[in-house]
């Protein structure tokens, strides 16, 4: 029998409790589901269930953060909704150990009143910026993250997920030459 299993990626304690809590809190779920990319699948990973819990919550902060321990960023994104806890964890731990990352979120559609902005939060032209996400399937949200932050003359250094399902977006974002990490995969085991 094939079945499907949650591995670490980020060999960290972080990472080993998000793990914990993801079956904890119900985050990945069985059953029959359509995804974002269109694709079918028999397991679903609620990334929100993890990021909107405290623990949660500060955990992919912390994991975030030590994933871009090396790299020099200006800001961090994603695209709307799945970014907005991911992307105020990190933000909230950076400036607890005192060197804040500011934070974006990329909209889907470009609001019609107000600002008409389709970035919202802190971005500049030039800026070194990380992307992120909660799942990776194949990779389109991301990929509208990305596209976003250039089209402002940003230079993207790092993309990141809480979970790579290894169904061809990681690859994209790979050969399309970013640096991509997660902290945990879906990797099938018979």
């Amino acid at each position: 029998m094939r079945q499907e299993t949650l591995h670490l990626e980020l060999n960290t304690d972080y990472a080993a409790r998000i793990r914990e809590i993801a079956h904890e809190v119900g985050a990945v779920i069985e059953g029959d589901f359509v995804l974002a990319s269109g694709l079918k699948s028999k397991r679903y990973f609620e990334g929100k269930k993890i990021t909107l819990w405290p623990e949660g919550a500060h955990l992919v902060g912390e994991a975030f953060l030590e994933m871009l321990a090396d790299t020099d960023i200006d800001a961090i994104g994603g695209l709307a909704t799945g970014a907005y806890p991911i992307v105020t964890a990190v933000s909230l731990t950076s400036e607890r150990k005192g060197k804040p990352i500011p934070s974006f979120v990329v909209r889907e559609v470009v609001k019609t009143h107000g600002t008409e902005r389709r970035i919202e939060g802190h971005i500049k032209e030039g800026w070194r910026v990380a992307i992120v996400d909660d799942v990776i399937t194949a990779g389109g949200s991301t990929f509208k993250a990305l596209n976003a932050a250039e089209a402002m003359q940003c230079q993207v250094v790092k993309v990141m997920a809480i979970v790579d399902r290894h169904e061809g977006g990681s690859d994209r974002i790979k050969k399309a030459g970013y640096d991509f990490s997660a902290i945990m995969s879906f990797k099938s085991t018979d």
